[in-house]
């Protein structure tokens, strides 16, 4: 008689994700009591977390939530344009929690932002394109108001090789070719808001000098308020120097009535505010992440230089 084959060790069926999970859990969690045991089994003593520092549900430290600052519009496709860049934020970094915050004019504004996150870290991103005003003077007050949340400032958006990239692209959707575009006749004025703050002014110069360099013709920055030349002045000027074929590029984040009045000028060849372009949601992310990086202490508020 000969003897029965041996039996195959049984194998169990794979277990479904679910319970792969939460096995994962329980071991973690088993670990971590564990590792709170010394040798000769006595208890080793607990260290005090901030809320920021401890693991999120997916076992890393959770990030400080991303508060995007816009300043508000009466234009009702102001806070439109501003959510759908948020949106790109969030596709670009899937689980990040981002807030919308306004300085006036829309809600929510910055403190009910800030005040739905008590108790957590938040990096104020401004969608502002140039120190001024309320890089200076209102973020850091609009923090300091909020003292249940830590947070951190970034720097504005600009200026910044990521807004020459979506200047570039708004101008080609307004009509810009490349080829046809590059000989003596063309100009370009990038259309700003303006400020009284010198600082400001000298980022959109250093702007309009950059997108120069990317066009290849000359680039005239103008003001819709507070300071010389008006877009209407730029063009005259670029038609003094043989710059007939000339175009507007909006230095604006989302549309509104200073964006709306200098496209008026030449609504032809006037480009779209920046808004939703990929680049910009690329930039926002960058200076969040700047932010995150500095040294500082967590309950600071940080004012990065621009890069």
């Amino acid at each position: 008689m000969t003897e029965p084959a041996p039996e195959q060790p049984h194998q169990p069926p794979p277990m479904p994700d679910s319970a792969a999970h939460l096995l994962t859990r329980i071991t973690d969690q088993l670990g971590a009591q564990l590792s709170l045991v010394s040798r000769n089994g006595t208890r080793r003593p607990m260290h005090r977390t901030r809320q920021s520092d401890r693991p999120a549900a997916h076992g890393r430290p959770s990030a400080p939530a991303l508060v995007a600052v816009a300043h508000g519009s009466r234009d009702p496709e102001a806070v439109h344009t501003v959510l759908a860049l948020l949106d790109r934020v969030r596709e670009l970094r899937p689980g990040l929690v981002v807030r919308l915050g306004h300085i006036e004019l829309n809600a929510p504004l910055l403190p009910d932002t800030l005040d739905g996150l008590r108790g957590s870290d938040a990096v104020l991103v401004p969608l502002l394109l140039g120190r001024g005003t309320h890089v200076k003077r209102d973020l850091p007050a609009g923090a300091a108001a909020a003292p249940g949340v830590r947070t951190r400032i970034a720097a504005p958006l600009g200026p910044h090789p990521l807004l020459v990239e979506a200047l570039y692209g708004r101008l080609v959707e307004a009509g810009w070719h490349p080829a046809d575009e590059g000989g003596r006749r063309a100009g370009v004025v990038l259309a700003a808001a303006g400020s009284r703050d010198p600082d400001s002014a000298q980022d959109t110069r250093r702007t309009a000098r950059a997108l120069a360099t990317r066009l290849g013709v000359p680039v005239v920055p103008a003001y819709a308020s507070a300071t010389a030349p008006t877009v209407p002045a730029a063009l005259r000027a670029l038609a003094a120097r043989g710059r007939h074929r000339a175009f507007v590029a909006s230095y604006f984040t989302a549309p509104g009535r200073f964006a709306s009045a200098c496209a008026d000028a030449v609504p032809h060849r006037a480009a779209a505010p920046l808004g939703a372009h990929p680049a910009m949601a690329r930039l926002v992310l960058h200076r969040y992440d700047q932010a995150r990086a500095a040294v500082a202490p967590a309950d600071a508020v940080s004012l990065l230089a621009s890069a």
